[in-house]
């Protein structure tokens, strides 16, 4: 079966971001007195606001989760954002994507905001095909929204015809849930059985490596079945 387009989740993906979003989650918990290790707040980066929020605090109303949301937000942006830099070779990768002929998407659990920025990190507003953020979705990951409606932008791209590319257990369940092939890299710090009992296919150590590996990875153009 032919690979006609990848998606890529960013954060921890494509940019080293992940430790900046557990400060910045911190932080905005810290301000209504909640507290959490930051391992159990780095074991929920990949989710968006709508999914992290109510798995450490289920009892919040709906306003409390959307205002969390937007405190986290705002610190990330007025301290992080600029900070953030791409993981080595990351934007080799969606040049070498695009120069095989297939399609590069941008499918993110961040918000539009922060996905623009990317985008212009990477160098990438040439190359990609298509955007998905928080903002274009009712659910953000675990739930298959994001990466659906990436699919949904690709006219005669198939599901079996697209790979996700994530560094997260939520992109792999996610990608699973929408008949796509999932590629796991460990650079956003979980661990492989994790990454593997979520439905990753393979599993990389960062985008270096997929790079390196491309012509055997699960996202070269065409592939054994």
């Amino acid at each position: 079966m032919p690979i006609k387009a990848v998606l890529f989740d960013i954060d921890g993906t494509l940019v080293d971001s992940n430790d900046m979003h557990v400060l910045a989650w911190e932080q905005a918990f810290a301000g209504i007195g909640a507290q959490f290790d930051r391992q159990v707040l780095h074991d929920q980066i990949g989710k968006g606001t709508d999914k992290l929020v109510p798995t450490l605090l289920p009892d919040l109303d709906d306003a409390a989760v959307e205002a969390l949301g937007d405190a986290h937000g705002a610190i990330f942006k007025r301290l992080y954002l600029e900070s953030v830099q791409p993981f080595a070779h990351a934007s080799d990768l969606l040049r070498h994507v695009d120069a095989q002929g297939q399609r590069v998407v941008l499918a993110s659990s961040a918000s539009g905001e922060e996905l623009d920025h990317y985008l212009k990190l990477l160098d990438a507003e040439t190359l990609v095909s298509g955007t998905t953020s928080s903002d274009d979705v009712a659910e953000t990951k675990p739930a298959p929204d994001i990466f659906a409606a990436a699919l949904d932008t690709l006219e005669g791209v198939t599901a079996a015809e697209a790979v996700v590319i994530g560094d997260t257990p939520y992109d792999m369940d996610a990608a699973v849930q929408c008949g796509m092939a999932a590629v796991a890299v460990r650079s956003g710090g979980f661990s492989d059985d994790q990454l593997t009992e979520a439905g990753a296919t393979a599993i990389y150590d960062d985008v270096a490596a997929v790079l390196r590996d491309y012509a055997g990875s699960p996202l070269a153009p065409t592939r054994g079945d």
